[in-house]
């Protein structure tokens, strides 16, 4: 696993963007797994402030999503859908058309979810997978004890996640309950794997996540298993690393370091 420390987020956001830009020259159809929430928006406006630029053509590009709500109405401005089609769609100027989703809102949520499964593969892939990560070591919406296996499913959210998401709501009884995610073997199919974590509250899921045993416990221990996973977190996040300064000494001065 790769991991580079970064003075901030606003520097792991660039870091980020670049290596974006770069798969976007290689490959500019590419496919962009997203993530929502705070930690990622960084990234999102350095890669649109690129495209706004004209250093970087995104034309072409093919936005997917990481997990949705289940219930919600179609456009609620809350779901994941809307968010990701107001934070990183529409900036970078794409159609709507460049965006695929799990539909949170079919009636049989099963299928949907095996649906969508099926149409990541048959859209050859994803080539590259922002994920951030919670305190408890989650990604996606896989809780501890998660299958490294899993594919796309139907999750419960438990009731500190439903408080913490009750401040986009109006209260926290408007959350939804259960949410689509793509599962831990899902995730590990993109060709290449990148977590964004800052702060100091990330810091000691970070080191379960990089030093620790590869544990369902911890389900972003699984990046451990993928041929090409980036871990980049700030000094916050960094704190209780050990090999903080060999990731230091190794990576920070690799000069492909731009591509990730």
């Amino acid at each position: 696993m790769e991991v580079v420390i970064v003075p901030d987020a606003r520097a792991g956001g660039e870091l980020i963007a670049d290596a974006i830009a770069v798969l976007l020259r290689q490959k500019p159809d590419a496919l962009l797994g997203v993530a929502t929430g705070s930690t990622p928006l960084p990234i999102y406006q350095a890669l649109a402030a690129r495209v706004s630029d004209g250093a970087v053509d995104a034309s072409r590009a093919r936005i997917c999503q990481l997990d949705e709500y289940v219930g919600l109405p179609p456009g609620h401005p809350e779901s994941y859908r809307s968010v990701v089609l107001r934070e990183v769609v529409e900036p970078l100027g794409l159609p709507a058309s460049s965006f695929m989703g799990p539909d949170g809102s079919a009636e049989d949520v099963q299928a949907a979810c095996e649906a969508y499964d099926a149409a990541l593969g048959a859209a050859g892939g994803v080539d590259l997978q922002l994920l951030g990560i919670g305190t408890d070591g989650h990604i996606g919406f896989n809780e501890p004890c998660s299958s490294l296996a899993s594919r796309t499913r139907i999750k419960t959210l438990t009731e500190q996640t439903r408080r913490d998401n009750a401040r986009f709501f109006d209260s926290v009884d408007e959350v939804p309950h259960h949410v689509i995610t793509q599962g831990i073997g899902t995730i590990l199919d993109a060709r290449h794997l990148v977590l964004l974590a800052t702060g100091e509250g990330k810091a000691q899921a970070v080191a379960d996540t990089v030093e620790g045993p590869v544990a369902s416990v911890v389900p972003a221990s699984a990046l451990q298993l993928h041929p090409h996973a980036t871990v980049v977190v700030d000094e916050a996040a960094a704190s209780k690393l050990r090999l903080a300064p060999y990731f230091r000494n190794t990576y920070a001065t690799k000069p492909e370091w731009q591509g990730l």
